[in-house]
């Protein structure tokens, strides 16, 4: 009781005793309590029951099935639709390819099977260079010598792996090199492995603006009717010509931008000024695992549900240098035990980069490691024909399952 109170201060009015009155439980804030002496009584309720034995344990019914409970796949229905890319044309479409190969047509995005089937699979194409490029020891294992030369080294990639496309890089070309390759050393490289191969086409240039843009006038003039994917226009190119050569020699322009949504588009909607929306593939540029893959995702996943959405800028089948996995050097370097063994763990990078961006909704991948594109190709085939047939039963005994 605080100093200098009175035995009557102890004593509460009976007015507070009648407003709690039914109440059971008292809640108290912000109040001091002086006391010389405290006695808590435990009510007989309030005291804590005894944990259960394990013969009480043991002898508890067990659950025999699960709960039921409703379940709606959440189906959604998209504007828009990405368009359908046809690359290569045989001889009775004026060229001269064994087969042709569509991509595109979405309407769902990638693998979302239960609102759309996959129209088109995706498809792997193989890289070839144009001259001799430094190749990581892992994949010069694998190519032999066929990378010497880039008809063997297209023939291998077909007749040996069963390639569905060559990628043509012509690096020749590059004004840096110390003797660049002219535009028509260019041409009769191109025709070379068009005579060796009689799989759809992708001739990609050096990344110079002008000289790229010279190689392409020539090839596209000497491959009329071939349909080939010309790789790559960029913003900085002659963008009316670029596309009015692909357009009158019957070729599709693969349109390249730097992981920037809004220089896609831009670079789209120019393109479109001169080709149908069946002539572009667009390529939002691929960065390897470690080395910014979530940002490349990112951009590719929101290019495409942009289109879904009904951009019509953005609804074109997307493509992916995944090569550019093997410039992270962790794919190939010489590195600590704990990192693996270097063969395995190039093809393994490769790997990841492309599954990752195939989740984003990439169509067309160009890839360099045989082990790699198998791996790929693998996944591909699993979720595009083998939908419905899985063990179900084996997959829900998952939980119970020993390890």
């Amino acid at each position: 009781m605080p100093e200098g109170a009175k035995n009557d201060d102890k004593k509460f009015p009976s007015e507070l005793f009648d407003l709690l009155a039914g109440n059971n439980e008292l809640e108290l804030e912000d109040v001091d309590i002086l006391l010389d002496e405290l006695q808590i009584l435990f009510q007989p309720g309030m005291m804590m029951a005894a944990p259960p034995t394990v013969a009480a344990l043991k002898a508890a019914a067990k659950p025999t099935s699960l709960l039921d409970a409703p379940f709606t796949l959440p189906v959604q229905k998209y504007p828009g639709q990405v368009a359908e890319v046809t690359l290569g044309a045989t001889k009775k479409d004026g060229g001269s390819r064994g087969k042709t190969i569509t991509i595109g047509g979405e309407k769902s995005p990638a693998f979302y099977t239960f609102e759309n089937p996959t129209l088109n699979p995706p498809v792997v194409s193989f890289d070839v260079f144009d001259s001799k490029t430094a190749l990581p020891k892992a994949v010069r294992n694998e190519l032999g010598d066929a990378y010497q030369d880039p008809v063997s080294w297209a023939k291998f990639v077909v007749d040996k792996l069963g390639a569905d496309m060559v990628t043509l890089h012509l690096v020749s070309i590059d004004p840096l090199n110390p003797k660049p390759a002219t535009p028509a050393e260019a041409v009769r490289t191109v025709e070379d492995v068009l005579q060796a191969v009689d799989v759809p086409l992708v001739v990609g240039g050096c990344g110079d603006p002008e000289k790229d843009l010279a190689v392409f006038e020539k090839v596209t003039a000497a491959c009329e009717g071939e349909r080939l994917l010309i790789s790559t226009i960029t913003l900085d190119m002659d963008i009316e010509k670029s596309a009015k050569l692909v357009e009158k020699h019957g070729h599709v322009a693969l349109a390249f931008s730097p992981m920037d949504l809004n220089q896609a588009r831009e670079l789209n909607r120019r393109l479109l000024e001169y080709l149908p929306k069946d002539r572009i593939i667009m390529d939002t540029t691929t960065a390897a695992l470690g080395y910014g893959l979530d940002y490349a995702f990112t951009i590719m996943e929101r290019a495409r549900i942009s289109g879904l959405l009904g951009d019509p800028e953005l609804q074109q089948p997307m493509s992916s240098g995944t090569t550019n996995a093997w410039a992270a050097r962790e794919a190939w370097k010489t590195l600590d035990p704990e990192w693996g063994d270097k063969n395995l763990r190039g093809p393994l990078w490769e790997v990841v980069t492309g599954l990752t961006l195939m989740l984003a909704g990439v169509d067309l991948f160009m890839m360099l490691h045989p082990a790699a594109v198998k791996t790929l190709r693998n996944v591909i085939k699993r979720l595009t024909t083998k939908t419905g047939t899985l063990d179900t039963e084996k997959i829900a005994s998952w939980v119970s399952s020993t390890l």
